[in-house]
């Protein structure tokens, strides 16, 4: 069980001071201590459990390494236990590094309640946001929600990743970010709560003087069997087992297209150059076509994507992030 009180001296002050009575069970042995550790420490310990590597908890902190062991050195002579064993280049938590961790993350948790909270109740939107999004949403549809977001809350820390969108849901379902902007998946997993935003319309591309487009392609219309002309050249699409290229898997087997994968590249405007130099054709978000393109007209077969916003069912959205949503689906 943990007891703690939180306790601020000023407004501008950081660092929070918890006391706690925690109890640790390593080799058969329980230790029992009234600490008082700033908050600073318990995440840093959460960092380094998560990354395994002192090092890349330094750079994700913005600290030197140094500062990251002193802190950790620091927890472990509070708590009178090692939490970490080192061997060589590993980093490992010990039995009560393992019984320690849900407690640390519970801490966290509730202080960011507390705060938003307390946010909530002074009407000022204020805090950290982490955010993650595709690279194409992020240059084609967030742009004039996020210089509005920025200039309406100046006081929100938004942190902004970017990331393909199988990773971000997989980041929400584990609670490590509180909201992603992406390519929503076609079979999400229960725990994760889906809102569609925009759809994003899907056309086979070619470059422009490709060898099937002739005189009588006037508005580039193709029959069907016209259409299984494409199997003989080579094909630029998205990576295997990544949502856009599931949906496109799909949209081509109703066209009775089976491509000739020459390369793959989850990213679309990489794809969209390779396609206008010549490299082969590909299936591009309506978004991305311009005069270097040609699209191939497929009457009565048509795709398109499901862009949107991901968050888990379990977790309460902070004030931060509710405002960052309500802009969005305005």
């Amino acid at each position: 069980m943990v007891n703690f009180e939180l306790t601020t001296t000023s407004k501008a002050q950081k660092s929070f001071s918890f006391f706690f009575t925690f109890a640790v069970n390593s080799s058969f042995n329980f230790i029992s201590a009234t600490l008082k550790m700033d908050i600073p420490s318990i995440e840093t310990f959460l960092n380094v459990a998560k990354k395994q590597s002192f090092s890349l908890t330094a750079k994700s902190m913005h600290l030197t390494q140094p500062a990251i062991s002193k802190r950790i050195a620091s927890l472990e002579s509070e708590l009178n236990c090692k939490l970490f064993d080192r061997i060589k280049k590993k980093i490992i938590l010990t039995e009560a590094g393992q019984l320690f961790l849900p407690r640390a993350q519970s801490i966290i948790n509730e202080l960011k309640a507390g705060k938003n909270s307390l946010a909530e109740m002074g009407g000022v939107v204020s805090g950290d946001l982490s955010m993650v999004t595709s690279h194409h949403i992020g240059l084609h549809y967030l742009p004039p929600v996020l210089k509005q977001y920025v200039s309406d809350y100046p006081q929100v820390n938004l942190k902004l990743n970017f990331m393909n969108s199988e990773a971000a849901c997989l980041a929400v379902e584990n609670a490590d970010i509180e909201l992603a902007v992406i390519t929503l998946p076609n079979k999400p997993v229960p725990c994760l709560e889906i809102t569609k935003v925009w759809s994003d319309p899907m056309k086979i591309a070619i470059q422009n003087n490709h060898p099937l487009l002739d005189n009588k392609h006037k508005h580039n219309q193709f029959t069907s069997e016209e259409l299984k002309k494409l199997n003989t050249y080579p094909a630029i699409l998205p990576e295997v087992e990544t949502y856009t290229r599931e949906l496109l898997d799909e949209y081509l087997l109703k066209l009775n297209i089976e491509p000739q994968v020459k390369l793959s590249n989850n990213y679309l405007e990489t794809i969209k150059m390779m396609v206008s130099v010549g490299l082969g054709w590909s299936v591009l978000p309506q978004t991305l076509i311009d005069n270097t393109l040609t699209t191939i007209q497929t009457p009565g077969c048509v795709t398109s994507r499901s862009l949107g916003i991901v968050k888990h069912k379990s977790r309460t959205l902070s004030p931060a992030a509710q405002q960052i949503v309500n802009l969005i689906t305005k």
